[in-house]
C-alpha cells in the first residue's frame, strides 16, 4: 500500500461527488488496484459501511451527520443531532474507523459568532462526553467557506479545542485552506500537531499575477475565476501549490502523528471527467510517496 516517503502515513483519498465515484463498489475497485488504504465516506449505514473494510480497505473517516443541527440555536435540535452522531461514531468505531470528520457551520451564521461559538462548545462537549473511552476522534476541518466556519484560524482553534477540552476534539489538517487565508501551514502544524488526528492531501496555488490584478479583497469585474478557487488562488492536487509537505510531514513523525494522509480531490486541471479524477488521484498519490 502507498506510504509517505516522511513518516510513512498511509495514504488514502476522499470519496467525491461526481457519477463514478457514488458507485462503491467501482470506488473500492479502483483503491485497491492502486494501492489505496483507505476511503474517506460521508455517513452512511453499517451494512454499506462494512463493505470497505471487508475489501480489504481502511476506513479513512466517516462525516458527521445533521452538522448544522449541532449548532442550532433549537436546543431540541441540538440534543438530536448529538444522540444521532453519538450511535454513528459508535457504531463506525466497531468498523475500526477513528476520525470522524466535521466543519462547523452553524446554522445561523447571521447570529454573533461568539454566540453560535457557545452553542458548538455546548453540542461538543456532550458529544465528546459520550464518546469517551471509544477511541473515536472529531476533526474539525478549515474549510472557510462563506466566512461562517468558526473553526478555521489558529484563534478560533485554540478556543473551541480549549472551551470543549478533552482528547476526542482534534483537528482535521487541510493546508489549502490555511494558505488560501494567507496562514503558515508550517506554523500552524507545528503548534496543533498533538490535536491533528487527520490530514487532508490537498495544496493551494497563489496566482501572483492575478493577486497583483485584483487584489484579494473584492471580485474582478472582468476576469473570470477559478474553478476550485477565486481570482487570485486555486485549490490544487499536492505539490502544484505552495505547500511545503517534507516540512509538514517531518513535524507530525515527531509528534507522533499515526493517521492517514487522504487526498481531498479539487484541482479544476483534474476534476470533471472519470479519467481526468482518477489521473489526479494517483498523481497525488505518487507525489505524496516521494515526499
Amino acid at each position: 500500500m502507498a506510504r509517505t516517503r516522511t513518516g510513512s502515513f498511509p495514504i488514502g483519498f476522499r470519496r467525491g461527488w461526481s457519477d463514478w465515484q457514488r458507485s462503491l463498489p467501482g470506488l473500492i475497485e479502483f483503491a485497491r488496484k492502486n494501492d489505496f488504504e483507505a476511503i474517506d465516506v460521508g455517513p452512511m449505514g453499517e451494512e454499506e459501511l462494512k463493505t470497505i473494510p471487508a475489501a480489504g480497505l481502511k476506513i479513512g473517516s466517516v462525516d458527521l451527520t445533521q452538522w448544522t443541527d449541532l449548532f442550532s440555536p433549537d436546543a431540541g435540535k441540538r440534543r438530536a443531532a448529538v444522540e444521532a452522531n453519538a450511535q454513528l461514531v459508535k457504531m463506525a468505531v466497531k468498523l475500526g474507523v477513528k476520525a470522524f470528520f466535521c466543519v462547523i457551520i452553524p446554522e445561523d451564521a447571521k447570529k454573533p459568532r461568539q454566540e453560535n461559538f457557545d452553542l458548538a462548545v455546548d453540542s461538543f462537549s456532550r458529544l465528546t462526553t459520550a464518546l469517551a473511552g471509544t477511541g473515536a476522534k472529531i476533526v474539525l476541518e478549515g474549510w472557510p467557506g462563506n466566512g461562517a466556519n468558526l473553526a478555521c484560524t489558529p484563534a478560533d482553534y485554540r478556543a473551541v479545542l480549549k472551551a470543549v477540552g478533552g482528547d476526542v476534539l482534534g483537528v482535521n489538517f487541510d493546508p489549502s485552506h490555511l494558505i488560501r487565508m494567507g496562514i503558515d501551514p508550517v506554523r500552524f502544524v507545528a503548534e496543533f500537531a498533538p490535536k491533528v488526528y487527520h490530514v487532508h492531501g490537498k495544496d493551494t496555488e497563489i496566482l501572483e499575477d492575478e493577486l497583483y490584478e485584483h487584489g484579494n479583497y473584492q471580485p474582478a469585474t472582468f476576469a473570470k475565476g477559478h474553478g476550485f478557487g477565486g481570482q487570485h488562488w486555486r485549490y490544487t492536487l499536492p505539490g502544484h501549490g505552495c505547500a511545503r509537505w517534507t516540512k509538514m510531514f517531518s513535524i507530525l513523525k515527531d509528534a507522533g502523528y499515526k493517521g492517514y494522509v487522504s487526498i481531498e480531490l479539487e484541482d479544476e486541471n483534474f476534476n470533471g471527467s472519470e479519467e481526468g479524477e482518477k489521473r489526479g488521484l494517483i498523481a497525488s498519490r505518487d507525489y505524496l510517496a516521494s515526499v
